[in-house]
């Protein structure tokens, strides 16, 4: 099984931090299970102008084709204005409309306000059960004030809250894997 985590931030790093402290709990949790790390700061994804994806640079065809593959994925955001980043939102646009079914799709984010927890909630789970996506219940936001100044996170109960996202994410695409 692979998991695929992808950091939706062009800047920083307290997203691709969040993402990445998901995928360590899953190999954790699963020695077998092969992750990568997608950092869109990493990638020139194009924006969508409504072509075919086969028309647009490799690296947007690489990093929609590396979710495709996916069995499941954990997607990072940092909140801006109360919405998800635009660099990701681009991304998702790419995706075909049944792009994640028959996949668990975990979020974590990374906000300024406690109230930004309700972004993944009511704007990306939205998205993601429109591309028939599987969001398990245990998502987890992250107060930007939980990082110190570099950039990592010592709070032990968001390490506990990133095992228990990793433990339904893994579980539900293994239910999902077995249903079909």
């Amino acid at each position: 099984m692979k998991l695929v985590g992808i950091s939706g931030s062009l800047v920083g790093y307290k997203t691709l931090t969040t993402v990445f402290k998901v995928l360590q709990a899953a190999k954790a949790i699963d020695s077998k299970l092969e992750t990568e790390l997608i950092d869109l700061k990493d990638f020139e994804v194009e924006f969508v102008n409504g072509a075919p994806l086969s028309f647009y640079n490799a690296d947007t065809v690489k990093v929609v084709d590396t979710i495709l593959s996916a069995d499941c994925v954990i997607i990072g955001t940092p909140i801006y204005q109360a919405s998800i980043s635009g660099v990701l939102k681009n991304l998702l646009d790419h995706l075909p409309v049944d792009g994640l079914m028959g996949k668990a799709v975990g979020m974590v984010a990374n906000g300024g306000t406690d109230k930004h927890y309700l972004v993944m909630e009511y704007h990306l789970k939205s998205i993601l059960t429109f591309l028939k996506a599987t969001v398990p219940n245990n998502n987890v936001f992250v107060h930007n004030d939980y990082f110190d100044e570099e950039n990592d996170l010592h709070d032990r109960n968001l390490h506990l809250r990133f095992e228990k996202l990793a433990k339904e994410i893994l579980s539900i695409q293994k239910y999902i894997q077995q249903k079909n």
